[in-house]
């Protein structure tokens, strides 16, 4: 009965409309985030072993999961990230704003050196032992709970900045990360079946490193020019995989 009564308030919202729509707003809006997510996850669990890249995107997406959650729970902390605490370059820095340039750095350097390393495999040969395989699964977790902290407050800030609402936001978290749990297995086996969408997907998370850099710096780039460049990019890639696929189906087209 204590529980009912301690939860009631935070659920008043089920008889508001606009609620409904924040929240259904919020679903996508955190489902899209991860896209970010997602994608990182994808490319790095598929350096793994392939007996290990399950149970490793398992322990990514619920670790980012825990992250959000606990972040939620300290979310007087998380709003006074995007207080200022130094100026430089005429611009004043916040937390949030260093956790963001620290977090889009690391996607840089990640992406280029992969992309080195798709371009010019043969230099590496020699340390990787065939190439994609040798990275560890605590190496694979430790890099995916680095870029998880930065995609989680960035995540939180964006639910607070859309409402006040602390069940919505947990609702929209769990949802949004539920989304990526399914998703996560398809994304990482089609990448793995069509070796140019790895160079397309490190371009993607070189564009997202860029972006929050840039969001770091005090530049906003809105989300909706990142992701419509992706989405184009993304089919004329599938137009480019149909073509290719058509070509072998034609008799003496493969070879």
């Amino acid at each position: 009965m204590q529980l009912v009564e301690f939860l009631a308030p935070h659920f008043a919202f089920v008889s508001d409309p606009t609620a409904w729509i924040a929240l259904l707003t919020l679903v996508v809006l955190e489902v899209v985030l991860g896209i970010d997510n997602l994608i990182f996850i994808s490319i790095l669990t598929n350096k793994l072993p392939v007996a290990q890249r399950a149970r490793a995107r398992r322990l990514g997406i619920s670790a980012a999961l825990i992250m959000r959650l606990v972040l939620l729970a300290t979310i007087s902390i998380i709003v006074q990230l995007t207080t200022p605490v130094f100026s430089a370059f005429g611009h004043a820095f916040s937390w949030r704003d260093l956790i963001l340039i620290a977090g889009g750095l690391f996607l840089v350097w990640k992406a280029t050196k992969e992309i080195h390393h798709t371009v010019d495999p043969a230099e590496h040969e020699e340390a990787t032992l065939g190439g994609t395989l040798q990275i560890s699964l605590a190496g694979a977790i430790f890099q995916i709970l680095l870029l998880d902290l930065v995609f989680s407050i960035d995540s939180i800030i964006t639910a607070v900045g859309m409402t006040d609402e602390i069940a919505i936001m947990y609702i929209a978290v769990i949802v949004a990360v539920s989304v990526m749990m399914l998703a996560a297995g398809p994304l990482a086996n089609f990448i793995a079946k069509n070796p140019s969408i790895v160079m397309l997907a490190l371009g993607f998370l070189l564009m997202i490193g860029m972006t929050l850099i840039a969001d770091g710096m005090g530049y906003h780039v809105p989300k909706g020019y990142i992701y419509a460049a992706m989405g184009f990019s993304a089919l004329v890639e599938s137009l480019n995989m149909l073509a290719r696929h058509r070509k072998r189906q034609k008799p003496g087209g493969g070879h």
